[in-house]
């Protein structure tokens, strides 16, 4: 059962329920002899009303003293949304405007400010996501895990504002979002939302331990890519053949390796805040499929509604008492 009790001794009082059978407390009325007297089927249901509203308002009473409660409950419903984990660059690069400066007046705004301002609009659109926090730079930073609790993912979001590292370590950073599925059954969509500026190169061992974690996990993977002005984008080919290669254009390549996966991928050049804004939109309408997510339902306190029983039961009383007539 979901019921519980603070004091549960207290319930040994529920014996005095039994109080009202014995005596109801009217006035007794002398007559000279009872037989004489009419059978009364409204005074005898009136008397086991009032035995009745007796025994419960002592009942109620007496739960209330014991502190009765409904448990902790874990309900499992059908909603839309997804499982997402937000793996945010903290490269010191993400400080800087879209414009490649460092913001100067109060109306620019950084890149990692643009991304916090905006993801935490993203996370208040999302009534169902189980939503996680990572973060990466030299090395990853695991933030929140997996939750519900909108108050934690906004928090979780806004400490990321902390001073940012120089350098990019991206595989580290990935491979630390899809260690947040381990042990957790594939329920609905799950999604890695990559929020970052540049990428870094990808070694071949590293490569081929993503690939692997990427089908097991069975993850989307979006990648806003926060460009900056003038900087090569993910979708340009060189002028010059024999800057081909990852040392040269690692975004683009990091972008190709993506695309080998043989996952759902999607990726977003946002070169202004309200680009960025479209790519977030997009992502929210995109990934909005039936979920199943489990619902925590926290204790209930009844002992007031225990009492405010109980005080109910003593109003009827009170009435039927006013009601008494007197010879």
């Amino acid at each position: 059962m979901n019921l519980g009790f603070e004091y549960p001794w207290v319930l040994l009082g529920l014996g005095l329920c039994l109080l009202p059978i014995w005596r109801i407390g009217a006035v007794a009325n002398p007559y000279p002899w009872l037989a004489i007297l009419p059978i009364d089927p409204l005074s005898l249901a009136i008397s086991a009303l009032i035995r009745l509203l007796g025994g419960l308002a002592i009942g109620g009473l007496i739960l209330g003293l014991a502190g009765a409660y409904l448990q902790e409950q874990q309900v499992e419903r059908i909603g839309h949304g997804a499982h997402i984990v937000m793996l945010l660059d903290r490269s010191n690069s993400m400080d800087n405007t879209f414009a490649g400066k460092t913001p100067e007046t109060q109306g620019e705004e950084s890149k990692a400010s643009a991304a916090r301002r905006l993801l935490n609009q993203f996370v208040d659109q999302r009534a169902h996501d189980l939503i996680g926090i990572a973060a990466y730079s030299t090395s990853p930073l695991f933030v929140l895990p997996l939750t519900e609790n909108k108050a934690a993912i906004h928090a979780a979001i806004d400490a990321t504002a902390l001073p940012a590292l120089a350098y990019t370590n991206v595989s580290k950073g990935l491979s630390m979002a899809l260690e947040f599925f381990d042990s957790r059954p594939v329920t609905g969509s799950r999604i890695v939302l990559l929020v970052s500026d540049g990428a870094a190169v990808i070694d071949p061992d590293s490569e081929a331990a993503l690939r692997e974690l990427f089908k097991q996990r069975q993850v989307s993977l979006y990648w806003v890519f926060l460009r900056t002005a003038n900087s090569p984008g993910l979708f340009e080919m060189p002028d010059d053949p024999r800057d081909d290669n990852a040392q040269a254009m690692p975004e683009r390549y990091l972008h190709l390796f993506f695309n080998s996966l043989h996952i759902p991928y999607q990726a977003y050049e946002a070169e202004t805040p309200g680009a960025l804004q479209q790519a977030i939109d997009d992502i929210n309408r995109l990934e909005n499929r039936p979920l199943h997510y489990v619902e925590r339902i926290p204790k209930q306190d009844l002992s007031t509604r225990c009492y405010a029983w109980a005080a109910a039961m003593l109003l009827g009383l009170l009435g039927l008492k006013l009601c008494e007539t007197r010879p």
